[in-house]
């Protein structure tokens, strides 16, 4: 269900999102963190929604500090959208799913 959602690591940072071709949505989350668990579904729901305009990526925050660091993510879930290397969207802290799919349509709606 979730093969829309690929995982990534520090390593494969600017490769999977500062280098992609379309928007990158992309998904901090922690094992022991009771809300990212609520998110996860929202985040699989959105990659499947939004796959044709839409690339995202999910990343533990705990083996991953380098760009846990560079982009400030403070608490989990935390959400981050780029359009190459820039960041147009950031979210910390468990949203709704109306909350995300207006976040997205307001950036994503250029087509």
């Amino acid at each position: 269900m979730s093969s829309s959602v690929v995982t990534i690591t520090d390593a494969e940072f600017e490769t999977e999102v500062l280098q992609a071709k379309q928007p990158v949505l992309v998904y901090f989350w922690a094992s022991w963190c009771g809300p990212c668990q609520l998110m996860s579904p929202l985040v699989n729901l959105a990659a499947t929604t939004y796959r044709d305009r839409l690339k995202v990526v999910k990343m533990e925050v705990d083996p991953n500090p380098v760009t846990v660091k560079q982009y400030q993510v403070e608490g989990v879930p935390a959400l981050r959208l780029f359009q190459g290397d820039e960041l147009l969207l950031s979210t910390e802290g468990a949203i709704s799913k109306d909350k995300l799919d207006s976040l997205l349509d307001s950036h994503l709606n250029s087509n």
